[in-house]
């Protein structure tokens, strides 16, 4: 019995390429779709898995009014679909130094005080490929209420989609950024094995370990590495390794 390779190919779209028509394979992303028509990327193509936020996508569908956006690097191509990329979105980004700042809902309002400017419309949550709520967080700041602010706004990618549909003109992007940061730094208790970890590490504890490791040779690393003690994926929270070295 012999194995036989069966080629399916895919079916062939039209789509418009900032206007232009192409034939692509219905399978593709609109990312690879791009390539697909002979376009090289030289920005906007980012990690390509959905996290960074640089391949933002505005198309329109057939027969459709509305304005649909998506990330290239996630979004399937249909027929007759219009598209074009925004792979910056130039919205004002507040300069400040985090190491100055003391985590009140203050500092938000005057480094962004065109954030009462939101009139709750809601087009940015619709805009967003990443289903963050970003009125919810935005009224969250008006409320200067930083800390829920960061939780709602933990998903964002910075693909700059909401600015682009804001009838206040507002980079919530941006002012999501310094709030995860401001509740980073000065709202969240700091865990004490950190600290721990951080005073070994200044100590000295691992430096021995480090030049151990530094001194082999690849084939040694990578044994080593194979040979490790892992932890189970059904470990419970209680689970420690049998040897403590390196910890």
């Amino acid at each position: 019995m012999t194995d036989v390779k069966v080629e399916i190919k895919a079916k062939m779209i039209p789509i418009y390429i900032m206007g232009k028509k192409y034939e692509v394979p219905e399978t593709l992303t609109i990312m690879k779709a791009i390539e697909y028509a002979g376009y090289k990327y030289i920005r906007g193509c980012g990690c390509r898995g959905g996290v960074c936020g640089a391949c933002s996508t505005v198309y329109r569908k057939p027969g459709s009014y509305k304005i649909m956006s998506g990330l290239a690097c996630q979004t399937v191509v249909e027929p007759e679909m219009h598209l074009t990329q925004i792979p910056f979105y130039p919205a004002l980004r507040s300069s400040y130094i985090l190491e100055e700042l003391t985590g009140k809902p203050e500092e938000v309002f005057e480094l962004y005080p065109e954030l009462f400017r939101c009139v709750a419309c809601n087009a940015c949550t619709k805009v967003c490929p990443m289903d963050v709520e970003v009125m919810d967080y935005i009224a969250a700041l008006k409320r200067g209420d930083i800390k829920a602010a960061a939780e709602i706004s933990f998903d964002c990618i910075q693909c700059g989609l909401c600015a682009s549909r804001c009838m206040g003109e507002l980079p919530q992007y941006h002012i999501a950024q310094l709030a995860r940061r401001l509740n980073g730094r000065y709202l969240t208790p700091e865990a004490e094995h950190l600290k721990t970890m951080v005073a070994n590490i200044e100590s000295g504890r691992y430096q021995e370990s480090i030049n151990g490791l530094k001194a082999m040779d690849i084939d040694m690393l990578k044994e080593t590495y194979q040979s490790r003690e892992m932890e189970p994926a059904t470990a419970g929270e209680d689970w420690t390794p049998k040897e403590n070295i390196g910890l």
